[in-house]
């Protein structure tokens, strides 16, 4: 097997492009050696009879190999940067590295152990959504629109929605199916918070960030020990006047924001949690069970082993898909109240033509879902383990 390299000019304008240092820049004649001696190991170790099924050797990756090994080994031997060129007038060091980039480049990118998988980031029921995701996401890290307290909030809390989103599709595209279902778990709990803070208004958001500094005074994350016993004296108060036990300081940090929602029944004893609380406020109860097992795997419960890993990267998919129609809804009213004219244009011509296509997607694959799995429908529409 020949490896096809590149030149010098070439390997120089890939450095450029990746916005390189100067210090780098200034040594790219030494590190092009490097990369001829690297290239020449891993063409020897691919022409042996055993390493016959190799993929083609990605000159990019060589390089990132070679520039982020020179740059520990500067940083650890405390090197500066105008002693740069001469550490390869050493032999005993450009055989060095070029042997560890070697070595790595083999191991980790052509003998690199992964797992099955049964979605690629080419599949439309994930660049689709990978497209909708990353649009969101550009929208919102600009900073140009200012918000209010309340609006920045939602804004936070979608980012971090979205970005989660885009984790668990890493994961499935990995073979990570087990684990992307896991994940799933965090992101449930990040919309159900949302669809409490923006159904039921000001005052739970007032409490919600009222309890966000009692979680900083109780893990001691504040400045200021007066402000922090001042604030214990607050939640202690809070305790006693709803009835609690001392006991459940913590579960009153984490959710007597709830105490704020009004027109509801709500038994505090036993709703002061995420799965009869914020859960059941959000009404998506429905998930419970889902939930429930998707607990179990994060718990490292034998489901994490021996599960039907096809079955999880299908339900996976399924409850990313369930949660970001319901976060792109919000996404979308925050948005359309908050943009220019031009760019809500913009986004509903995106909204137009993608999500009527995820929608598609996800009634196709939960089709073949229940088909496949002769998965039992409840009333509720919950999802049960497959036969």
């Amino acid at each position: 097997m020949k490896v096809i390299t590149i030149n010098e000019q070439e390997f120089k304008n890939i450095l450029e492009r990746l916005n390189s240092p100067k210090s780098i820049l200034d040594i790219y004649k030494e590190l092009y050696e490097v990369y001829t001696f690297v290239s020449s190991g891993i063409e020897e170790v691919l022409n042996k009879a055993e390493f016959k099924d190799f993929n083609f050797v990605n000159p990019l990756i060589v390089i990132l190999y070679i520039v982020n090994e020179f740059g520990f080994y500067v940083h650890s031997h405390k090197t500066k940067v105008e002693e740069y060129s001469k550490i390869f007038q050493d032999d005993n060091f450009v055989s060095f590295i070029s042997s560890i980039c070697c070595d790595k480049y083999l191991t980790n990118e052509q003998l690199n152990v992964k797992s099955k998988v049964f979605l690629n980031k080419f599949n439309p029921k994930i660049s689709t959504i990978n497209l909708y995701l990353n649009f969101c996401l550009t929208i919102l890290n600009r900073d140009k629109i200012k918000l209010n307290k309340y609006d920045n909030l939602v804004k936070d809390l979608l980012k971090n929605s979205f970005n989660l989103s885009q984790c668990i599709i890493n994961l499935l595209i990995s073979g990570f199916d087990v684990e992307a279902f896991s994940t799933w778990r965090t992101l449930h709990e990040n919309e159900c918070l949302l669809i409490v803070l923006t159904t039921y208004g000001k005052e739970v958001f007032d409490a919600y960030f009222k309890h966000i500094e009692y979680a900083l005074a109780f893990r001691h994350q504040i400045n200021d020990e007066k402000r922090i016993d001042d604030l214990f004296q607050e939640i202690k108060a809070h305790i006693k006047e709803k009835g609690l036990r001392s006991c459940n300081m913590k579960k009153f940090i984490e959710y007597g924001y709830l105490f704020s929602v009004k027109d509801k029944e709500f038994n505090v004893d036993y709703k002061l949690n995420f799965r009869d609380g914020v859960e059941t406020l959000a009404n998506l109860k429905r998930y419970s069970k889902v939930y429930e097992l998707a607990s179990e795997i994060a718990h490292s419960s034998p489901f994490l082993i021996y599960s039907n890993r096809e079955y999880y990267s299908t339900l996976a998919n399924l409850n990313l898909y369930d949660t970001f129609f319901r976060l792109e809804n919000i996404f979308a009213k925050l948005y359309t109240r908050v943009g220019s004219k031009e760019e809500i244009a913009s986004y509903s011509n995106i909204r137009k033509v993608y999500l009527s296509e995820l929608i598609a997607l996800y009634n196709d694959t939960n089709q073949n879902f229940i088909t496949k799995y002769k998965v039992r429908q409840t009333k509720n529409n919950e999802k049960s383990n497959p036969k």
